[in-house]
């Protein structure tokens, strides 16, 4: 590939002119069965995953031919799959063999770029989980656990703690105190590491964002709160952060969606306009509906897809039958799929 078509354009996308949106929404998210996202080394992943996070393998697959392509959105695709559980919810890390065309996240990265997407893991014992992750030398985002203050009612007394693994896909940590979280979190045992609260995302607008997953994916909005402060600024590392979120549940567990829209510093940098999956900031969440052409149908007039359409796949190797990928208004990529 020639130079000039590597380069990163930092445009605004265009990803929903507009929204048709029904007074019901037209399909509802069952659950979020999956976070997932582009790695360079299936092998280092797999290992960092494994080792430092206790996440447990469940499969390890190659696939290929016209309907990945059409799936991602691409051409020549081989890729591995490789299907990870913590607790009960599941990370899918995705390798592409083919097409070579891979992109590493862009640097410096800050948590207000409209690109950031990150993976809640609730732990038992939050010195006890840093102190695993200062073992195994981990790149930390936040300097040490923050403890959210008294002020922020909704959120008071968790604590949380932001990392990244080896290509710099972020993740956090989560402990919840008596009464906050959902009640699983509580439940008694001896793990570390519990599961996969929720997946976050920066977004330029709320109400554009809770359009498109409440009105036209009947995601229901779950609460949220505004945090800033000392606490928030070392959280992220951002000095001055300021940052509204708001929570949406699907009808089942966790994991959920966070929306962060940053009032200060306002919205960075856009999502690149030429973004395909095989970039490593490429994340997809995986969103079960009961009918996915219902699904397709609804976002059709406005939504950036990446497939070509609703895709049906050769056999369910990589956890579904058919579905689609499809962008957020933002750019945050939607992998709807049927059961």
């Amino acid at each position: 590939m020639k130079s000039f078509a590597r380069k990163i354009v930092l445009t605004a996308l265009p990803f929903l002119v507009c929204f048709t949106v029904p007074s019901e929404a037209q399909v509802a998210v069952q659950s979020v069965a999956s976070v997932g996202f582009t790695v360079s080394d299936m092998d280092r992943s797999i290992a960092f995953y494994r080792d430092v996070l206790t996440f447990t393998p469940l499969s390890d697959v190659e696939v290929d031919g016209p309907e990945y392509d059409q799936f991602w959105g691409l051409f020549g695709v081989r890729a591995r799959v490789v299907r990870l559980q913590l607790g009960e919810q599941e990370l899918v890390l995705t390798e592409f063999l083919s097409p070579p065309d891979l992109r590493p996240i862009p640097m410096p990265s800050y948590s207000h770029d409209l690109w950031f997407q990150h993976c809640a893991i609730v732990v038992r014992d939050m010195e006890a989980a840093w102190a695993q992750l200062r073992k195994h030398h981990v790149r930390q985002v936040s300097p040490r656990p923050q403890t959210i203050p008294r002020s922020n009612v909704a959120a008071a007394g968790i604590k949380a703690m932001k990392f990244r693994d080896p290509d710099g896909h972020n993740l956090e940590l989560l402990w919840f105190p008596d009464g906050k979280g959902h009640p699983r979190w509580q439940r008694g045992g001896t793990d570390l590491f519990l599961g996969i609260d929720h997946t976050a995302m920066t977004v330029r607008s709320t109400e554009n964002s809770t359009k498109f997953y409440r009105d036209l994916l009947g995601m229901t909005v779950a609460g949220g709160t505004l945090n800033m402060g000392a606490t928030q600024q070392y959280l992220d590392s951002l000095p001055g952060a300021r940052t509204r979120v708001t929570g949406l549940a699907p009808k089942l567990n966790p994991p959920s969606l966070e929306f962060l829209e940053y009032e200060l510093p306002t919205a960075g940098r856009p999502f690149p306009i030429d973004s395909h999956p095989t970039d490593l900031w490429h994340w997809q969440t995986t969103l079960v509906v009961s009918d996915v052409e219902a699904a397709a149908s609804a976002l059709r007039d406005g939504a950036q897809f990446v497939s070509s359409g609703v895709v049906t796949l050769p056999d369910k190797s990589v956890g579904f039958g058919k579905g689609f990928l499809v962008r957020d208004p933002d750019g945050h990529v939607m992998q709807v799929v049927s059961p």
